[in-house]
This record gives structure tokens, C-alpha cells and sequence, in this order.
């Protein structure tokens, strides 16, 4: 193994299939994809948690993930990320709500911009960010995507729906 090799593996999950793409020590990627990517991984350690993490949130018995993540983009998007990861399971944020977290409302554009650039989805929950009337907007993995995630969340926490 080299040491900043980069391995990637497809998982199967209730939406359609996970593409997940690490380093021996850190998580870079995790997208949706349509298809399997058929690799050759030797066994990792790092790829095995990960799959079991995910595994145990769609079956509802994991509500955090402790996962390392290497997280690329620029300085205002990484703190984009972070904010998103403080965004407690079962419930949700606006853009609006996001940006005052991060110190300004006039950066709300730019804050949705980089929620949308989200290079790890589900372990970093943009999906949780809704729009300031309740509803759903924009989702790289798609609308009905979004819905599942807060719906599996929501029946999980045995809450009614977060929409």
C-alpha cells in the first residue's frame, strides 16, 4: 500500500448505491452513483467501518458517525461542513439559519452554494438544510433523496415528519 493511495468502493444502500473513495487513513468522497464501480480494494479497515457506519444508519441504530474525513475545498466551504455536521439527527436548518451560524447573513448564498459542493453526503448532513419556508430545495443526490434521509431520521427518533 502507498502511502497516499487512493481506494474506492461502491455500497449498496436503500437509496441506490454509495461511492466512497479514502486514503488508508481518511475519507475524501462519498457520492451517490448509479451503478456499481467494479475495483479491486484489498481489505481496509477504514472502507469496512465505513460500510458498517452507513449500514447501521439506514437500519436506523446509528444516529452520529465517527469517521476520520480529509476534507478538500476552500476555507469557507470546510467551515461550511463543519457547521453542517453540528446539526443534531432528526431535525433540520435553514440557509438562512446557517449563515447567522457562521457569523454572517449576508453570506447565505455562498453558504448554499458550498452546502451544495458537499463532498461527503449523509456523514456530513446537508441534507438536514431546508429552505426558510419548511420546504424542501435543492439536493445533489436529489429531492427524493433529501425526503428519505429526514423521513428515515424522523421515524427513527420517533418524531413526526421534519417536512
Amino acid at each position: 500500500m502507498q502511502l497516499n493511495e487512493t481506494f474506492i468502493a461502491t455500497i449498496n444502500i436503500p437509496l441506490g448505491f454509495l461511492l466512497i473513495e479514502t486514503s488508508a487513513s481518511h475519507i475524501y468522497r462519498i457520492s451517490f452513483s448509479h451503478s456499481v464501480l467494479e475495483t479491486k480494494v484489498p481489505p481496509l479497515a477504514l472502507l469496512e467501518e465505513t460500510k458498517a457506519q452507513l449500514q447501521a444508519y439506514f437500519q436506523g441504530s446509528l444516529r452520529q458517525f465517527d469517521l476520520p474525513l480529509s476534507l478538500q475545498g476552500t476555507a469557507f466551504q470546510k467551515q461550511v461542513w463543519n457547521e453542517l455536521q453540528s446539526i443534531p439527527y432528526a431535525s433540520t436548518s435553514t440557509y438562512l439559519q446557517l449563515a447567522k451560524r457562521l457569523g454572517n447573513t449576508k453570506s447565505i448564498r455562498a453558504a448554499a452554494a458550498a452546502n451544495g459542493k458537499n463532498p461527503i453526503v449523509i456523514l456530513i448532513p446537508c441534507h438536514r438544510v431546508i429552505g426558510a419556508n419548511g420546504a424542501l430545495t435543492g439536493y445533489a443526490g436529489g429531492l427524493q433523496r433529501k425526503r428519505w434521509l429526514l423521513d428515515l431520521e424522523a421515524k427513527t427518533a420517533g418524531i413526526p415528519s421534519l417536512l
